[in-house]
């Protein structure tokens, strides 16, 4: 029913997006005719044990931008789901015009997220750290995750300069903010220690 609804309400507030397919699980949104779509409206709720971050890459193999709805705002699985390469995240809770406003912005590659949520995950990395854009956040993800500057700027859909200029600028706001991250492990253990990326073995 909820979908039903969303889908109406879509296809009524933005003559420039085509709703092409409305489905309930993620099998069905990969075996659908019209699929891989330019973007993705995915509820992180689907209570189907598929880790987000597996969805939100294979959507991304297959050319795919991602927007994610969910219930919570929890800043945890907000910057999990930035870091493996969603391009929005929307609380349920929040004005429906945001959902367009943020499809749009995904389909010309850019991030979009609430300044409610934004505030929420800025509130949310602690220890006097610096707040950080949402794109901001995910070059320090990838960089952090080990990738090269070439190899991150590829994945966001931006040139290696501007990458560089996004990296630039990190780094000068945690100066600011009292902490050296001028070498790619201080930056990684930094992306760690404030949730930007996942600890993993």
């Amino acid at each position: 029913m909820l979908l039903g609804a969303l889908t109406e309400w879509i296809r009524g507030a933005a003559d420039d997006i085509n709703m092409v397919a409305a489905v309930t699980t993620w099998p069905e949104l990969l075996t659908h005719p019209e699929f891989p779509v330019d973007v993705v409206l995915l509820d992180l709720d689907l209570k189907d044990n598929i880790p987000v971050s597996l969805k939100i890459s294979t959507l991304k193999t297959a050319g795919v931008k991602t927007v994610l709805m969910s219930t919570y705002s929890e800043p945890g699985l907000v910057r999990e789901a930035l870091a493996a390469g969603a391009l929005g995240y929307l609380v349920k809770s929040e004005e429906a015009g945001m959902i367009v406003d943020a499809i749009r912005a995904a389909f010309d590659g850019e991030s979009y997220i609430s300044a409610e949520l934004d505030e929420a995950l800025s509130a949310g990395t602690g220890g006097g750290s610096p707040r950080l854009s949402a794109q901001e956040r995910r070059v320090m993800a990838l960089y952090g995750a080990g990738e090269p500057v070439k190899a991150v700027a590829h994945q966001l859909g931006i040139s290696e300069e501007t990458a560089k200029s996004y990296l630039k600028r990190i780094r000068e706001k945690y100066r600011l903010a009292g902490f050296d991250v001028g070498t790619k492990v201080a930056l990684r253990k930094r992306a760690i220690h404030d949730g930007i990326l996942l600890q993993t073995d």
